[in-house]
């Protein structure tokens, strides 16, 4: 927890208890169903909920923004930006049920009125958001594809809409089609851990 306020110290006392509570909630259910890795659970607030809130980092949502946070899994990058971002609606979409059975739990405990889950592939979900977030969890070309039809026309952020992903690794290659309104910031730039030296937010205007 130490770790969320030395990069976000202006948390209000609400969002501090939000986070804090994330430990024990996660804890509980990665015991009964497994959406976090055993080994990496004890890393929760660095691994997980530091490197969704990278997000932050790049843009800060206006009040009413529409989020859709695509393969959710257990609720990450969404949680940890619901909580930060309590003005903003997250519409959290995962194709294992079991994931959004977690994701729903969560978000009820921390009685997040931002969060509402959905369990289905992508291609179904239909609703238009201004921006889609995921972690990782395809080729960037395939997911465009996937969600250009759930990008809003209207434009409420200073960023314009589009897709907000949270990668690894060498992105070059995998960016150079849409090289043109495609933005790459290293987390190193915000976060001094040796997790983020690698770890990257891919932000594409649709």
């Amino acid at each position: 927890m130490e770790k969320i306020l030395k990069y976000f110290p202006n948390l209000t006392d609400d969002q501090i208890h939000k986070f804090e509570a994330l430990d024990a909630l996660y804890h509980d259910w990665n015991a009964k169903i497994n959406v976090i890795s055993r080994k990496d659970i004890d890393n929760l607030y660095e691994h997980h909920v530091l490197h969704s809130l990278g997000i932050a980092e790049v843009i800060r949502f206006k009040d009413g923004s529409e989020v859709m946070d695509l393969g959710t899994g257990g609720g990450f990058p969404g949680i940890p930006l619901a909580i930060m971002f309590p003005d903003t609606h997250f519409h959290l979409v995962d194709s294992i049920r079991k994931k959004i059975l977690v994701c729903t739990e969560v978000a009820t405990a921390l009685g997040l009125k931002n969060v509402t889950t959905r369990w289905c592939r992508a291609e179904e979900e239909k609703a238009k958001f201004d921006f889609v977030v995921s972690r990782a969890v395809m080729p960037l070309t395939d997911l465009v594809k996937i969600i250009r039809k759930n990008i809003a026309k209207e434009q409420r952020n200073g960023l314009p809409n589009g897709l907000i992903c949270l990668k690894g690794g060498e992105l070059v290659h995998e960016t150079l089609p849409m090289k043109s309104h495609t933005t790459i910031t290293p987390l190193s730039d915000y976060f001094e851990e040796e997790f983020f030296e690698t770890k990257k937010v891919v932000y594409t205007s649709l």
